[in-house]
């Protein structure tokens, strides 16, 4: 019998809350305090689900508020694919499949074995193929869109913003109709071990305090999956990825790009503690998070044999750091995690030289209509941040959180030449482009702004100049904003010619990227009032602009 694609069997729903054992208290708490979504589509139990797609694949990751003792199935057309458990108990669940058709919208929903439904069914489509020539793309892209759903402080103060808020944010983006949304770092913020083991300011003692008494703790000296770090894992990404995104974007594509603090930590650089390149727990704690939460990017493409973090699957090869995706002859993006494969020394890099390379090669094929770098960490820009590419040390008015140690010269501590030097290769090879117009979408600063940079120390890019975008934070609330938590704001960087669109400003937002076969244009978007109340979110424009 083979009904599902075409009608949908009766669901009981049940209270997640008396399913007991196996369900996280971030799980309960979803219960109450979230914004509601605006359809009435049937998600059965499941907590979150997140699609990734390709022109010939598909990869899901999803999870629910109860363990499941038997794999579920994703009936695709009719097609079943049998889930692989991604936790030790059965709660999270990856599903993939590959040789699809491009450009084609499939029919997906979740059944048990017993053929009863888990959801209601959705659509999903796949992306032209390569030799395609769509006339239009529309992507949506912001950042730090992590956080825990914290209390709003009186005077309107709060660390990040709600869960709800969040929630509310997406239904938002998701009015606009975008091909492809991009989730560019930070979708966690649970710094552990520079808050326990650098503890410099109030704040940060109070929060670590909070989160120890509400989540639990890590123990670096045992693994993370099967032991008590599976739970506090869980318990932290429950709330800061699953609630907030739900199943809202099951028939919209999202990457995920990871940046420092997905590794459970900031990038600090003192000489009592070093937070980066992560050691061997941190790096564990970021693969885990990926590996029950949102999918892996999908490999199109031969890739060199020490290229970092490729994971062979029955059905496609994935890829955990680094990825591209390709929209037709239309769009290709390039996106790139810039801290958990850092390195420091004699040929320090923030991504390592065989990815630089790669980077490199794509820049050069000039086969799409359109192109642009998807980094973690941007250009343009400087907040006196540690892993920077800029060696700008910015003079604080004091900070709530980490401070930037100075070495002996006056400059940022361990902070690398490399690192700059390999922005100078990025940025040369951006604007040697003879057909496209350069372009960098990145995450990182807690701000919305726009540029074009002009020149980087000796490197005349007046020619074809490279337009940067910060594309604007979702969850970030009054005091994490730069000037707050650094006592800084976000400056341009001394090296650097830049003509700004828009300002860096400190508002919650996000980027809208159009393209069509003759131009692309930005525009972005923010919230029109600093309230964390979901109720009264609304969005304007904060500049709109063509890439010429």
């Amino acid at each position: 019998m083979n009904k599902l694609s075409t009608q949908t069997k009766v669901i009981n729903r049940r209270n997640v809350i008396k399913m007991g054992l196996g369900v996280s208290a971030a799980a309960m708490a979803a219960c109450s305090g979230d914004y509601p979504a605006a359809d009435n589509w049937n998600k059965g139990d499941l907590a979150h689900l997140i699609p990734m797609v390709s022109h010939s694949a598909l990869a899901i990751k999803a999870s629910f508020n109860k363990v499941l003792n038997t794999a579920p199935l994703l009936m695709v057309n009719g097609q079943a694919v049998k889930g692989t458990r991604q936790d030790t108990r059965g709660r999270f669940w990856a599903f993939r499949l590959g040789s699809l058709s491009a450009n084609t919208v499939y029919t997906l929903q979740l059944v048990d074995q017993s053929d009863n439904a888990l959801c209601a069914p959705w659509p999903l489509k796949t992306f032209p193929a390569p030799t395609d020539q769509p006339t239009q793309l529309k992507m949506i892209t912001y950042t730090c869109a992590g956080g825990p759903d914290l209390p709003v402080l009186p005077g309107n103060r709060h660390a990040f913003k709600s869960v709800a808020y969040r929630q509310r944010m997406y239904d938002l983006m998701l009015e606009k109709n975008p091909d492809l949304i991009i989730a560019n770092g930070d979708h966690i913020y649970w710094d552990y071990r520079s808050w326990v083991d650098n503890q410099d300011g109030d704040l940060a003692k109070t929060a670590m305090k909070w989160f120890l008494e509400s989540y639990g703790s890590f123990d670096n000296q045992i693994p993370v999956l099967g032991t008590a770090n599976e739970a506090t894992l869980q318990a932290v990404a429950d709330e800061q990825i699953a609630r907030p995104y739900g199943v809202r974007f099951r028939s919209t594509p999202v990457f995920f790009v990871t940046d420092d603090h997905d590794y459970f930590d900031n990038d600090d650089a003192t000489p009592e503690l070093v937070t980066f390149p992560p050691n061997s727990f941190h790096q564990e704690l970021r693969n885990t998070l990926q590996q029950l939460y949102f999918p892996e990017f999908i490999v199109n493409e031969v890739l060199p044999d020490n290229f970092p973090g490729l994971v062979p699957t029955e059905d496609m090869q994935l890829s955990t750091h680094f990825g591209s995706f390709q929209y037709g002859d239309l769009f290709r993006g390039l996106i790139y995690d810039c801290g958990g494969l850092l390195s420091l020394g004699d040929d320090a890099r923030l991504f390592p030289a065989v990815v630089e390379d790669w980077l490199l090669g794509k820049t050069r094929d000039e086969t799409t209509r359109h192109m642009a770098h998807i980094p973690s960490h941007p250009m343009g820009w400087t907040a006196g941040k540690w892993r920077e590419w800029y060696p700008d040390l910015l003079t604080s008015s004091g900070t709530l959180l980490a401070a930037v140690t100075s070495d002996q010269q006056g400059g940022k501590y361990l902070w690398q030449q490399g690192w700059w030097e390999q922005h100078q290769r990025i940025l040369n090879a951006l604007s040697a482009q003879k057909k496209r117009t350069p372009l960098m979408l990145s995450g990182d600063l807690h701000a919305l702004g726009s540029a074009r940079i002009e020149r980087s120390d000796e490197l005349d890019l007046s020619k074809n100049p490279v337009y940067t975008v910060l594309t604007g934070p979702v969850g970030v609330g009054g005091l994490g904003w730069i000037s707050s938590a650094r006592g800084v704001s976000a400056t341009i960087a001394k090296k650097l010619q830049l003509q700004e669109f828009l300002t860096p400003e400190e508002r919650n937002g996000f980027t809208v990227v159009d393209f069509t076969r003759q131009h692309g244009t930005i525009t972005q978007f923010r919230s029109t009032t600093p309230s964390a109340d979901p109720d009264y979110l609304s969005m304007e424009i904060a500049t709109s602009f063509q890439l010429s």
